[in-house]
């Protein structure tokens, strides 16, 4: 038998002691991150430890997020100094800092510091994922933690209407909460890929998957609705979002599903204008008003409404100036009828 290679022993080394996660002992499938942490070592953004752990729960330090920020972006990270004073060329994260600082993604403080070692936070997280990708809607940011004066209003703000976050239960973003390695494998893993946005959401949300494409009957022809990266228009960046187009040519229209524990609605493009349509928890009887002060109540729960697509059950009627909007979960509005009771909008497929 010829002998290995020492560059051969390296690397067999090397494949040794880097796990995927699918080996890692303390990566389970059953962790509320496994598919995105799963990813993002895939794309070797996150890498394991010597010892065979990934540590989805460890918390990621501001050197450990310039690194994956680099190794996502392809950056420099060859050591170096930089312009903080807290960062040498001897800190592994040198390279990435500089690379990432001079690139926009990541910032210093006020004193000139870096402070490779602070815990990222989810006020932090909310701007690098603003900086990494765009993110053309913003929305009413209505977080009981979250104020107008917070450096990071206008990015949580943009990830909230990116599908990248819908904060907590209680209404809470917590910006100054640290980030895990599980958690930074999320906001990442959102940026990129729509499949994964459809995880934030509240349960049993009513909010499109974001992975087909689906199809309407309207009085001005069928529509398709499709979840795509929308190209720069007119000098602004949009991003993932929702495009519609009609058999009938009249081009392209643009708008985002916007959903936090309180409300769903529609962001609609360019003309920027947001549209209410359910607030939760839904409960018949309750009434709320948009943005132009019309009326929208609850008028029925629990139905079973037909499309020409299908069947649905615990449909929600909403009422509106005598029009019935009927939503279904996982498929937001399925259905319109006219005050005459005529139907002039609906679900007829899915792709």
């Amino acid at each position: 038998m010829k002998k290995m290679g020492k560059v051969a022993m390296f690397f067999l080394a090397l494949l040794l002691i880097v796990p995927s996660a699918l080996a890692a002992p303390d990566l389970s499938e059953q962790h509320t991150f496994y598919e995105e942490i799963n990813y993002m070592m895939e794309r070797d953004v996150i890498t394991g430890y010597p010892d065979g752990t990934v540590r989805p729960d460890a918390v990621v330090t501001r050197a450990e997020a310039a690194i994956m920020i680099g190794r996502l972006k392809d950056l420099d990270g060859t050591q170096r100094e930089t312009k903080f004073p807290d960062v040498t060329a001897n800190q592994r994260a040198s390279g990435y800092i500089a690379s990432a600082e001079e690139a926009g993604y990541v910032s210093g403080f006020t004193d000139g510091t870096f402070r490779p070692y602070a815990a990222i936070t989810r006020g932090d997280m909310a701007i690098i994922v603003d900086r990494l990708f765009s993110l053309g809607l913003t929305a009413q940011v209505d977080f009981t933690d979250v104020s107008q004066n917070m450096r990071a209003y206008e990015a949580i703000s943009r990830i909230l209407a990116g599908n990248i976050t819908i904060g907590y239960p209680d209404n809470t973003y917590r910006p100054s909460a640290s980030v895990t390695r599980g958690q930074f494998a999320a906001f990442l893993g959102r940026g990129l890929e729509p499949a994964f946005k459809n995880k934030a959401a509240i349960p049993a949300s009513f909010m499109k998957d974001k992975t087909k494409t689906y199809i309407y009957q309207t009085p001005e022809g069928i529509e398709r609705h499709s979840y795509a990266n929308v190209p720069d228009r007119s000098g602004r960046e949009y991003g993932f979002m929702w495009s519609v187009v009609s058999d009938i040519g009249t081009g392209e229209a643009l708008y985002g599903e916007i959903e936090t524990h309180r409300t769903f609605g529609l962001q609609f493009i360019p003309q920027d204008i947001y549209v209410l349509d359910l607030q939760y928890p839904v409960r018949l009887g309750d009434s709320f008003t948009d943005e132009n002060n019309q009326v929208f109540t609850v008028t029925a729960v629990g139905q079973t409404v037909t499309t020409d697509y299908g069947t649905f059950e615990d449909v929600v009627e909403v009422t509106v100036n005598g029009y019935k909007h009927y939503y279904a979960e996982g498929h937001a509005r399925i259905r319109v009828d006219n005050p005459q009771g005529d139907t002039v909008n609906q679900l007829i497929g899915m792709e």
